[in-house]
């Protein structure tokens, strides 16, 4: 046995049930964090989801936009949303379980992608990604509480020369702009978070998990990001197994332009 968790911005929930399901069942992971939902919660597909062996599911959504959910094999201790910004634009959801007698803190986070401007005195959303990035400094991996932690989520940021397909040309495009990517870098060390996508992957490799829907032939060019994350608190780095970027799936039917990201954990007798 081992404890699976997985991350993907899936573009809308209900467009891409299918592919949805056809992951649950092929990868089977314990846990798996959705992103960009664009569900209120009363419409979200429980009952296809529960079928497929995930009971437990805590939402925050909203109509259209946004929208995060987590979707469990395991029963949740307790669920919470948190504000970023003031705005009640559903874009995080934390539950609790508990797994071989370690309870574990997920926090589910899609954190704004900024617009086309990298300037925030001429771009709002801009300066909304940069005030959400400010207040993830103030998200600690170490809540106090004796628990582990995880963060996963479309944090909408390449942080490292090797997220991008091409560091230079990629230094003015928004996703991968110096004061982002450090706000974001920032963020991780203030919370005493690890980076375990690239504690697996060294920063020397290319690692991406988002292709746009523009290209021509998004395989071919591979001009990809990552922009998707999995942290940990320290405390279960000893325990990862493995990660794995499910980069088929941008290939499946009617694809999200994001992939799924996943954290494999073992042995469980010590988390």
């Amino acid at each position: 046995m081992s404890f699976t968790i997985a991350s993907w911005n899936i573009n809308s929930v209900r467009l891409r049930l299918p592919i949805v399901l056809r992951f649950l069942a092929e990868y089977r992971p314990d846990i798996l964090c959705l992103q960009e939902t664009k569900c209120p919660d009363a419409l979200f597909p429980l009952q296809p989801l529960a079928a497929a062996g995930y009971a437990y599911a805590a939402l925050n959504g909203q109509k259209g936009y946004h929208g995060v959910a987590t979707l469990s094999r395991l029963p949740f201790i307790q669920t919470n949303r948190r504000l970023f910004c003031g705005r009640h634009d559903c874009r995080h959801i934390e539950a609790t379980i508990e797994y071989q007698g370690k309870k574990i803190h997920i926090h589910n986070v899609y954190a704004p992608a900024g617009g086309d401007e990298a300037d925030p005195a001429l771009n709002p959303k801009f300066a909304h990604k940069l005030q959400f990035l400010e207040e993830m400094h103030s998200f600690p991996a170490d809540q106090g509480d004796g628990c582990a932690s995880l963060l996963v989520g479309d944090l909408n940021i390449a942080p490292l020369e090797n997220d991008v397909w091409s560091h230079k040309q990629m230094l003015k495009v928004v996703s991968h702009t110096p004061i982002e990517t450090k706000e974001l870098l920032g963020a991780q060390k203030a919370g005493g978070w690890v980076d375990i996508l690239r504690a697996k992957v060294p920063p020397e490799t290319r690692l991406y998990t988002w292709w746009s829907y523009r290209a021509r032939d998004w395989a071919a060019s591979n001009r990809g990001r990552r922009l998707d994350h999995i942290w940990s608190s320290p405390d279960l780095l000893p325990f990862l197994d493995k990660i794995t970027i499910c980069r088929e799936a941008r290939g499946w039917e009617r694809p999200s332009d994001h992939v799924p990201v996943m954290a494999h954990f073992s042995p469980p007798q010590s988390l």
